[in-house]
């Protein structure tokens, strides 16, 4: 089964940034929605953004006007950019596609 590889998790402080990404091989990033959840611990994992199969771009209110989502077609890579990153903003970020399984997830921690 097709399984994402996340990458790209650090620890960074408050206001800084992170460009997440997630190697899906063997799956076309634009031929299916490609979505970021997120994991913070005790919560239940959230859904973050989406880039559907015309490019058009959603994102979860917390993360509105600070994170992008894009991808590049070529790589089979979906790419989450995050800007000024918050405390809560800590968690396992994970990418997903209706079709693939789970993957590992790559761990965002920002400190204040």
């Amino acid at each position: 089964q097709v399984q994402p590889v996340e990458s790209g998790g650090d620890l960074v402080q408050a206001g800084g940034s992170l460009k997440l990404s997630c190697v899906v091989s063997g799956w076309s990033v634009s031929g299916t929605a490609m979505y970021w959840y997120r994991r913070a611990p005790g919560k239940q994992r959230e859904w973050v953004a989406v880039i559907i199969k015309d490019g058009t771009t959603k994102y979860a209110d917390p993360v509105k006007g600070r994170f992008t989502i894009s991808r590049d077609n070529a790589k089979n890579t979906v790419y989450l950019q995050m800007n000024s990153l918050k405390p809560d903003d800590t968690a396992v970020y994970y990418c997903y596609a209706q079709g693939i399984s789970w993957g590992q997830g790559t761990q965002v921690t920002v400190s204040s």
